[in-house]
């Protein structure tokens, strides 16, 4: 069997139009049905029910699926190892990531990886839901928190906290809270995580890390979009309660002010998960080595920063 001609038949199956897969991979919509008819000459059996209108699978074109992607996910394996022998990653990676660190830190250090290794092939699907690693077809996931499902390869990339502020003319109309508990009257940016809301806003006193206060926030403004609850906080329409690798720039510039400085969140750790451990390719580990270089970096500028800014107060 060609390849070609088993890259045509995924491609057709996750389209549901043989056209529009030959389209995709370059080939004549003629080219494109001989090649799946010759494959189903090849196994003897129908792998499409077609009709004037539509296109779907068999039972038996289900169950060859399968056995396809995992075919041809072992050979680009097995390219890339071959690559990894000369210092050189390929092959093709779908990479899940929280919207507002995808498009303001990962996309140059993406850049990076791939003007390094010219042979890897990068999707970057940007989003707050928590992808499904098969549904979504991900090879990698960059997710805040420590993973729960134990059976998934997780590498630890980075510690933060979160940071409460708003920008200068927020604060300029309505005031700085000074407690927690002040936070009932301001209105709260909030957006959605693992398909809820996150209203519940922790803070721990940092001379005394045993008191912990829980407060539930409300306000006008909510979505599932992490980075839009940056801007809304840029534009000056609440307080915000955000990564500090996120608002890192913003902070920095003054373009938004850290609230309640007596009080921290809990630490918030990145990782960096693959489904299997069959998935940890020579790709999958120089992109880790990068990002934790990268991270490492970043973090250590703005804890340099904020630490200037401690003094100056």
């Amino acid at each position: 069997m060609k390849t070609e001609d088993l890259q045509l038949f995924i491609q057709t199956a996750d389209s549901g139009s043989i056209s529009r897969a030959g389209d995709r991979l370059g080939i004549t919509p003629a080219a494109a049905s001989a090649a799946i008819k010759r494959l189903e000459e090849q196994l003897n059996v129908a792998l499409f029910i077609r009709s004037t209108r539509q296109i779907r699978l068999t039972q038996e074109g289900e169950q060859f699926l399968a056995h396809c992607r995992e075919a041809l996910h072992s050979l680009d394996a097995g390219y890339a190892a071959m690559r990894a022998l000369k210092g050189k990653a390929a092959g093709e990676l779908r990479i899940s990531a929280p919207s507002d660190l995808g498009r303001n830190l990962l996309l140059p250090w993406i850049d990076e990886i791939m003007a390094a290794h010219p042979d890897l092939t990068i999707t970057l699907l940007l989003g707050d839901s928590l992808a499904d690693f098969y549904l979504d077809r991900v090879d990698l996931a960059i997710r805040y928190g420590t993973p729960e499902d134990s059976s998934k390869v997780a590498f630890h990339l980075a510690t933060t906290e979160r940071v409460l502020c708003a920008s200068p003319s927020y604060l300029a109309r309505f005031g700085e809270p000074d407690t927690p508990e002040a936070l009932g009257s301001h209105n709260c940016l909030r957006y959605q995580l693992s398909n809820r809301f996150n209203d519940l806003w922790e803070f721990y006193r940092r001379d005394n890390p045993g008191e912990h206060t829980t407060m539930r926030v409300s306000g006008n403004r909510k979505t599932n979009d992490a980075d839009a609850v940056r801007l809304w906080a840029l534009n000056g329409e609440g307080v915000a309660y955000k990564s500090r690798i996120d608002i890192h720039d913003d902070l920095v510039a003054g373009r938004l002010v850290p609230l309640l400085p007596a009080y921290r969140s809990a630490p918030v750790e990145l990782y960096l998960i693959c489904p299997t451990r069959a998935q940890v390719t020579p790709a999958v580990i120089i992109i880790r080595d990068l990002l934790r270089e990268r991270f490492s970096q970043y973090i250590e500028g703005h804890n340099v920063a904020a630490h200037r800014d401690s003094e100056c107060l």
